[in-house]
């Protein structure tokens, strides 16, 4: 299916001046690598590459075979891209004899052994201006109406902490660890060389409170759609990140979204 007839098959998804829908050229695509430089590298501060750097474009080989989910802000002056959600299917990686990104800090292999069609989820962010529920839940809008036209039946992909030390979190990574860790036929493993354990305290020391008060908002959403996480963390220096895997059961996200989409 065409990015074209995905979105002929959608309609157009709104709220005022805001809409969600597949980017439909490259100019498109060039507006999200923009949005994603400005926010992983000028304020989150990862660090580029000379040709990154150069451009002022967060780019890889990835973004050539992923559709790139977007929210546009039609009222605005110039650029309207103020949110993006790279996606890349199984059926399309498979056909393209590429790999996951998720798979260069994780064993995947638990993931890909499940049937069905698989959507890799990355490179998530929005404007810092437009960072509420409206933009999240428009995002979420998006990833249902992609997940049910293409018939998707589990989602990953990496979800980050700020910074490099996995001792900062400590909280929150054991509480992903004791109270959401993957079953074991589908839980992806950081690799080997790569691996930080999230096990950090003892479960009957976690405030389950104070760790959902210190999780990330991506990964608070991923929970309440019913997400799990693999096990590990890995310490992203290039983006000055500490990662943990997601995997989520698409049955949920439609559910909860097909009301609006139709």
């Amino acid at each position: 299916m065409s990015v074209a007839a995905v979105h002929e098959i959608w309609g157009d998804i709104r709220v005022g001046s805001l809409e969600v829908r597949l980017a439909l050229s490259a100019a498109e695509v060039d507006a999200a690598q923009a949005l994603r430089y400005r926010i992983f590298y000028e304020e989150m501060r990862a660090k580029p590459t000379p040709e990154m750097a150069a451009r002022h474009r967060d780019a890889d080989a990835f973004d050539e075979i992923c559709d790139h989910l977007l929210v546009l802000d039609h009222a605005r002056d110039g650029d309207p891209v103020v949110g993006t959600y790279r996606l890349l299917r199984r059926s399309v990686a498979d056909r393209l004899g590429r790999s996951f990104y998720t798979a260069s800090e994780y064993d995947i292999a638990p993931i890909l052994a499940q049937p069905g069609e698989l959507l890799e989820l990355g490179r998530s962010c929005v404007d810092g201006r437009y960072r509420n529920r409206a933009t999240m839940q428009l995002l979420w809008r998006g990833i249902a109406a992609y997940v049910s036209g293409h018939d998707i039946t589990l989602m990953f992909g990496c979800a980050s902490f700020p910074g490099t030390d996995p001792a900062v979190h400590a909280l929150p990574l054991s509480y992903l660890y004791h109270f959401h860790l993957a079953p074991a036929a589908m839980r992806p493993r950081t690799l080997p060389d790569l691996y930080v354990d999230m096990n950090r305290l003892p479960k009957e020391a976690i405030d389950a409170r104070a760790a959902l008060l210190a999780l990330p908002p991506l990964v608070k959403g991923y929970l309440r759609l019913g997400g799990f996480v693999g096990d590990g963390a890995y310490v992203d220096r290039q983006f000055n990140t500490t990662d943990v895997c997601i995997i989520v059961k698409t049955d949920l996200v439609t559910r909860k979204y097909r009301e609006r989409l139709t």
